[in-house]
């Protein structure tokens, strides 16, 4: 298969060759990043040429001018997807912009850079379909299925709740820490600190934007966050007071 990746930021090199590994076609166009010379594209035109795979991988907040730019270069051959971390706004947009003539499907690899670097397996990705182009979601599956993915299938609204309670409060949590100081390698930690190191890792390494779409462009993330917080300042306040030792106890699962 044949794919032109639209932006290559972290995460776009990142699938370029994950793509390319699985002995699929890749050209790549960014015009504020360095794509290596033998699957570089020079304009959006030149990387759409023989591709039937259209990604969509720039931030969020930049797709709607993306779009918008383009709408009029796609032909009835092409499938697009994007690989955003929050799924309502990007499913919606294309929906609006792609309609019932393009094919399209919203996705979000549960994986990046780090983790592929660490050899975590089983990859996972989400795929929402649009319910104009279930057969583009058929064949999404299929694309992530080859690449090794778990995929899972969920309607954007309900991946966007799942994710501002666990993406968005984990980079939140991390974020807060890294801004304290805390440092990942640190030579005296106990094994409970071992799972903090990737959270850490992963905010030290995000471009800007990601953090900020996932807490911006998710629209559950603002609820999540005040709710983690106040729960904080409860045990906060428990721990304060005299006699509160039976309800700081941690539930048992």
């Amino acid at each position: 298969m044949s794919f032109a990746i639209l932006g290559h930021g972290r995460f776009g090199q990142a699938l370029a060759a994950l793509l390319r590994e699985a002995g699929h076609a890749v050209r790549a166009w960014d015009p504020h990043a360095d794509v290596p010379p033998d699957y570089v594209a020079d304009s959006i035109d030149a990387a759409l040429e023989g591709a039937s795979w259209v990604v969509l991988a720039m931030p969020v907040p930049q797709m709607d001018a993306a779009l918008r730019a383009l709408r009029p270069r796609l032909r009835s051959e092409h499938t697009v997807i994007d690989v955003g971390s929050v799924k309502m706004h990007p499913c919606a947009l294309m929906d609006e912009l792609l309609g019932d003539d393009i094919a399209h499907a919203g996705t979000h690899p549960l994986f990046g850079p780090l983790s592929l670097a660490r050899g975590e397996r089983p990859l996972r990705t989400v795929v929402c379909a649009s319910p104009r182009h279930p057969d583009a979601a058929a064949r999404t599956r299929q694309l992530f299925a080859g690449l090794g993915c778990e995929v899972i299938e969920q309607a954007p609204a309900v991946h966007d709740r799942a994710m501002a309670h666990t993406h968005a409060l984990a980079f939140f949590i991390a974020k807060g820490l890294v801004d304290i100081g805390v440092d990942d390698e640190l030579t005296v930690a106990p094994p409970s600190f071992q799972g903090l190191k990737n959270m850490l890792a992963a905010v030290r390494g995000d471009a800007g934007h990601l953090f900020a779409a996932i807490q911006q462009e998710n629209p559950f993330a603002e609820e999540a966050r005040a709710q983690l917080i106040d729960a904080l300042q409860g045990i906060h306040r428990r721990l304060l007071a005299p006699g509160e030792d039976a309800a700081l106890t941690i539930a048992e699962r």
